[in-house]
């Protein structure tokens, strides 16, 4: 085994079925083993908020070890990972297949699972993980939602702060009355049967938020990918279970898994590609599920014919071509490059995907957002959620482009409203879009300003 794990990175089977992965003793045990590796190590310290917390519990022992630390006190540690996978794939020299066998994202995973099976999901955590739920009951009246959830309103979003936990000043999404799957049925895009790339055929897996909360992601997709000749529909048989996956809850996971992988195989074996637009959903379906259920073969079918929406563009442009009409973007862009678009190993596909566009200038801006899914919204977060952004905030402001971008949504919500602090001349108000959005407005197939 060579120093510094050279070679590729791989990750075990989730094993949470076995008893022994929630045992309290044998998770303590593996707490310790892989905490005082990274306690020798320290290479993660300015990742996220775990390590300089970890670390701070060491330090502050009477040895100076982890020994000298309670057990009791890791739940500080593991409630401040955000399950981004960046120590994993970017930072750790130690992850397998060295023989030290460190994997902090799944060992918080593991720890989160164990605390659900003897509590559960605390009742308004749960609330929020119920995003099929909350996208259909907000779409039967998404003004008054719209209103009651508005950053600012003081006799909502102040009772929201107290009795659920949600920052007063988080910056939520936004609810739609007519999902992005319905949308498409009414008004899809004709296909371009002059494109290179005629012949192709995909099903978008719409997500949860394109479905319900930024339709226009998807919209952007479908229209992007009839321009270029691809014979696309949408689907969404479910949430893709990331919310429940941070809350430790793998049964749902699983089941959602399964029951959404066995809905999609007949497009797999009618040889559709399938692309998710959002990147933790891409995530999921790639790589967990396929840890989660490695036993189901419609799973891991799922896995291989999966795509994400950017790496689908450049495999277009790689393969066949683009389909002309890409006009420069005057004003550039600035790419926030999302933790799950980069934890699915696949390069940096979003800038590729943008570098498509003739004589637009690209930045991009590799930092964390802060955000972290449902993490960053919390009363206990937000503030550390917002610190975290902060660096990423002013990069990308320096860049001074008209265009901001990120291929996370929740993540590009949380910067556009970092640049409400900023001070000085760089101040602004900027809408942050996904970058299928900024293709989509290159070829003129959509308005956004």
């Amino acid at each position: 085994m060579r120093e510094g794990s050279l070679d590729a990175p791989t990750r075990h089977v989730i094993d949470w079925t076995n008893p022994d992965y929630i045992d309290t003793e044998k998770l303590d045990a593996e707490l310790r083993r892989q905490f005082d590796i990274c306690h020798g190590c320290r290479r993660c310290f300015n990742l996220c908020d775990s390590f300089p917390r970890l670390f701070d519990l060491i330090d502050a022992a009477e040895d100076d070890e982890l020994e000298g630390v309670k057990s009791a006190d890791f739940k500080h540690v593991v409630d401040a990972c955000t399950l981004c996978d960046m120590c994993f794939l970017t930072k750790c020299p130690y992850v397998p297949p060295h023989e030290f066998n460190i994997d902090f994202p799944h060992l918080m995973l593991r720890y989160r699972a164990a605390e659900h099976a003897e509590s559960g999901t605390p009742f308004f955590d749960k609330q929020l993980t119920e995003t099929d739920r909350n996208g259909k009951l907000a779409g039967l009246a998404p003004g008054l939602a719209n209103w009651g959830t508005k950053r600012g309103n003081a006799l909502t979003r102040s009772a929201m702060e107290k009795i659920a936990g949600v920052h007063r000043d988080a910056e939520l999404p936004k609810f739609h009355g007519t999902p992005f799957e319905e949308r498409a049925k009414h008004s899809p895009p004709a296909t371009n049967h002059e494109a290179p790339a005629f012949g192709r055929k995909a099903v978008i897996f719409a997500t949860c938020f394109a479905n319900y909360n930024n339709p226009g992601i998807g919209e952007a997709a479908l229209s992007v990918l009839a321009k270029n000749g691809v014979e696309t529909e949408v689907s969404y048989p479910g949430c893709c279970g990331m919310p429940q996956l941070e809350q430790g809850d793998l049964a749902r996971v699983a089941d959602q898994a399964r029951t959404i992988a066995a809905k999609l195989r007949p497009y797999i074996e009618q040889k559709k590609d399938i692309v998710a637009v959002v990147p933790s959903c891409a995530l999921m379906m790639k790589f967990e599920w396929p840890l989660i259920v490695p036993d189901d073969e419609n799973v891991q079918a799922l896995a291989r014919a999966t795509y994400d929406i950017t790496e689908y563009i450049v495999d277009i442009a790689g393969k066949e071509g683009m389909a002309a009409g890409l006009a420069p973007l005057p004003g550039g862009v600035a790419l926030h490059l999302a933790c799950h678009a980069r934890a699915q190993n696949m390069g940096p596909k979003g800038a590729e995907m943008l570098r498509l566009i003739p004589e637009t200038d690209i930045t991009v801006v590799e930092r964390c957002s802060g955000h972290g899914g449902s993490w960053g919204i919390k009363k206990d977060n937000f503030e550390v959620a917002t610190k975290f952004a902060r660096q990423t905030v002013r990069k990308a402001a320096n860049a001074d482009k008209l265009y901001l971008a990120s291929e996370c949504p929740l993540a590009g919500k949380h910067l556009a409203q970092g640049f409400e602090n900023l001070d000085g001349p760089a101040q602004k108000t900027v809408q942050a879009l996904h970058p299928i959005q900024i293709l989509a407005k290159a070829y003129g197939l959509t308005e956004h300003e």
